[in-house]
This record gives structure tokens, C-alpha cells and sequence, in this order.
């Protein structure tokens, strides 16, 4: 699998210690990085499929003093995917209205018909850039049907019916973002906890420090704008409980064995 981390504030926060926690547990999560901080201008974004803690650009990168109110960062430990750029998270899509969608995934999908189409057309072979073709695609539909941009009500509702459309049977630990707000899932218990601060919320898939760090809320999507939350959605019933017969036989399907 692999792990996530995630701010969302209302200031920035210094967040390098943080973050060189977070990219240490690359030893057990060797096979790429990625990092996104959406408040710089231009926004600053890289990846490499390497692991984090051998990577000189990273290392470099971490050395400068890195405060943020919006980011995203992500290690891979690969399920299903070749190891090389194209399926290294996060992953960027932009809507028919022009809006950016960027996506990082913990989890695995074993089985989805509604994502099937899209190993056809995307540009890597990871289960989790498919979950962010079909969230723009269904953002488009509703961009079609109306000729214009969906609110902000109909995106939760969207990103909400999309999720729980596809949970069944699947692990989704999911950070998504679209240039407004931060949409937040899990569906395994123990996989995400959070960190309230004076200026907003820390999300990781294992605590960072010795803070207080909350169970982040399981099977319902949460968004977040500022450090705020300002959206709990319905709780759906697709708990995912890990299997390791099953990850083997996924293993074995994609090994071509």
C-alpha cells in the first residue's frame, strides 16, 4: 500500500519535520514520491519514481524552509502499476470547465467495472489514476448536461456518489483536491488519523509526531477548505478489511503468473 499526508489551514504551517517523517517511512514504501504545495506561485510540484529517502532532488527540495496552508504528499508502495513516472501520485486532470483535479490514492481496486474503461486511455497502469479519470468524467456529465460548472454543493454530491459508487470490495484512502477544497476518504480502520491546530488540520496515514492525532472518520467523504471542515457526508456500509489471500492473487493476476 502506500501513505498519504495532507494540510489544509487557514495560516501556514511549518511543515519539513513533518515532512521528513513522513518521506522517512519510504523504506517500506520504496517504489515513489510526490509532493504538491498549491500555495506557491507558480504551484510547486514534483514526483520521482524512486524511493524518497534516496533521492537527491528530494533531500534538496527538503533542505529550504517549506511553511504551507495547501499541500499534498504521497509514497508508493506498489500494488498494481510498473514502477516508473507516469504512475507515481499525485496524479493531475483537468475538467471541461478548465478546473485541475489532483489525486492521491492509498488502497488497491480489486474489482470496479466503472473504472475498467479507463485502463484504455490513461496514461500509467495504476488502479488509482482510473478513480481520477472517472471522477472527472462524471464532473463532466454534469458540466454537459448544464453548460456549466458545477457548484460547490453538486461537486460534494458528485465526488460523494463517485466514492461510494466504487467502495464496495475496495480500499479508498483518498486525497483530492480541486483548487477550492480538499475531499478526504477512508474506508479502513486504523489508515488515516488527523491533527487539529490553531491554523488547521494535518492529515496522515500514521501520526508524525507526538501531538494529538484523531481516528479520522471511516466510510464517509469529509472536505475541507482553510483547515475547516465544512462538509460530512452520509456513511456508506463498504468497510474494506484487509485480505492477504486476496492481495496475493492480485499479485499473481498482474505478475501475468
Amino acid at each position: 500500500m502506500c501513505e498519504l499526508f495532507c494540510v489544509s489551514a487557514r495560516k501556514k504551517i511549518k511543515a519539513n519535520s513533518l515532512l521528513h517523517t513522513f518521506f522517512s517511512h519510504s523504506v517500506e514504501h520504496p517504489n515513489g514520491w510526490g509532493m504538491v504545495l498549491f500555495d506557491r506561485e507558480p504551484v510547486f510540484s514534483d514526483k520521482e519514481a524512486v524511493r524518497a529517502i534516496d533521492s537527491e532532488r528530494l533531500e534538496n527540495i527538503l533542505k529550504d524552509d517549506i511553511a504551507t496552508s495547501r499541500c499534498i504528499a504521497h509514497i508508493r508502495k506498489a500494488t498494481i502499476g510498473e514502477l516508473n513516472i507516469l504512475n507515481t501520485h499525485p496524479f493531475f486532470k483537468r475538467d471541461a470547465s478548465g478546473r485541475e483535479w489532483v489525486l492521491a490514492h492509498n488502497g488497491t481496486i480489486f474489482d470496479s467495472p466503472r473504472l475498467s474503461r479507463y485502463q484504455y486511455i490513461q496514461e500509467g497502469t495504476t488502479d488509482s489514476e482510473r478513480i481520477l479519470l472517472y471522477i472527472v468524467d462524471e464532473i463532466n456529465e454534469r458540466y454537459k448536461e448544464k453548460h456549466d460548472s458545477p457548484d460547490t454543493k453538486e461537486r460534494f454530491s458528485i465526488i460523494e456518489n463517485a466514492i461510494e459508487s466504487i467502495a464496495s470490495g475496495n480500499k479508498l484512502n483518498l486525497l483530492i483536491y480541486d483548487g477550492d477544497f480538499f475531499y478526504i476518504h477512508k474506508n479502513q480502520a486504523g489508515t488515516l488519523y488527523q491533527k487539529n491546530t490553531s491554523e488547521g488540520v494535518i492529515i496522515s496515514t500514521t501520526p508524525l509526531d507526538s501531538g494529538n492525532w484523531d481516528d479520522f472518520p471511516q466510510n464517509q467523504l469529509v472536505v475541507f477548505k482553510d483547515g475547516e471542515q465544512i462538509y460530512k457526508g452520509k456513511k456508506h456500509d463498504f468497510t474494506y478489511i484487509h485480505d492477504e489471500e486476496k492481495m496475493k492473487l492480485l499479485y499473481l493476476a498482474y505478475a501475468g503468473l
